[in-house]
């Protein structure tokens, strides 16, 4: 049994709620479970210096996480001076995920910068990142529409995450922090609409899994965030 009594391949209570502030471009509180992150995109008229001249944007994005977000307080990042590797690591994760679905060509000489704020974190605070993400780049992009900033279908295809691992031997979708936290395996999922894969992170906690241990949480993603998928198009109609 799941410390929350879910089923093995179901998903924490998702939602998906855009423009939830008033001077971003595009917004999205996500909402997996007790996980919930406040995520913006931002347009900006500017570039990296390395693409200046290239005749394409850019998708980049930050993470972070507020101090009470955890049962502890945690110190903010900017007093020590520096983000820590876990810090890193998700932000570059999220912007690489957005930008394998916007065709940058059609975006223009722009950035839009995707940022993620972790309120409450509960488990799978990259993965909701990345969920809400997509809702919000959509929403900037739906804004750079309506002004005839760009044209066509700049965003190719959803993007969603979730994570998944073996629980008390069993596989299991969407792991809270009760689970991950004694989990044997787990793994965080990002895919396209149409099932193609982005990343895969898995990690062997206690023991070794096996191909088809493997196999079976890849099912549970797929699943997963096809229902994620479903979520961001009713969220965006």
């Amino acid at each position: 049994m799941r410390p929350s009594r879910r089923a093995p391949d179901e998903l924490r209570a998702v939602t998906l709620e855009r423009g939830v502030v008033k001077y971003a471009e595009g917004s999205c509180l996500v909402r997996f479970g007790d996980t919930h992150v406040l995520v913006t995109a931002t347009l900006e008229d500017r570039l990296p210096p390395w693409l200046k001249g290239q005749g394409r944007g850019w998708v980049t994005a930050e993470y972070g996480m507020l101090p009470r977000a955890t049962l502890e307080r945690t110190r903010r990042e900017a007093s020590a001076g520096k983000q820590n590797g876990r810090t890193v690591e998700i932000q570059r994760l999220i912007g690489r995920a957005l930008r394998t679905t916007v065709d940058l060509v059609a975006l223009g000489e722009r950035q839009i910068t995707v940022d993620c704020d972790v309120l409450q974190a509960d488990g799978g605070t990259r993965t909701a990142s990345i969920t809400g993400a997509w809702v919000a780049l959509a929403d900037c992009l739906a804004w750079m529409k309506t002004r005839n900033m760009v044209k066509g279908d700049v965003l190719r295809d959803h993007v969603a995450a979730v994570s998944c691992g073996i629980y008390n031997g069993t596989p299991v979708l969407d792991l809270d922090y009760a689970e991950d936290s004694e989990a044997e395996t787990d793994a965080n999922f990002v895919m396209t609409g149409d099932g193609r894969i982005i990343e895969v992170q898995g990690t062997a906690e206690k023991t070794p899994f096996s191909q088809d241990e493997f196999l079976a949480l890849m099912a549970l993603a797929k699943k997963g965030i096809a229902r994620l998928c479903d979520l961001q198009k009713m969220a965006v109609a």
